[in-house]
């Protein structure tokens, strides 16, 4: 499965990326396959191996900012692997005309 997800903090201000650096370094500690966009950082794996690293995305931020909002998106294919980037290729696979 793949989750795209954002974690906005709350009451620090315009600037956030400091508080989203945060979060990004634990989703990148954790070894599953991940991307970080403009708007989203989304994560690939199961259900036990994701959530917790979602968790623990959101804990990071919320240790510094008073209030967090979280936006989850998921791609639910229980055993599939290789999406987060198999499904980009594909795309652009057909861009290019293949």
């Amino acid at each position: 499965m793949i989750i795209a997800f954002s974690i906005t903090p709350l009451g620090v201000g315009e600037h956030v990326s400091d508080y989203v650096a945060d979060a990004v370094r634990v989703v990148r500690a954790s070894g599953l396959p991940n991307r970080t966009d403009a708007l989203f950082t989304s994560i690939e794996g199961e259900w036990d191996e994701v959530l917790p690293v979602i968790k623990q995305a959101v804990d990071a931020v919320t240790a510094r900012a008073p209030r967090a909002s979280l936006t989850l998106k998921a791609d639910l294919r229980p055993g599939v692997r290789g999406g987060l980037t198999g499904n980009v290729e594909s795309v652009e696979r057909r861009l290019a005309g293949g």
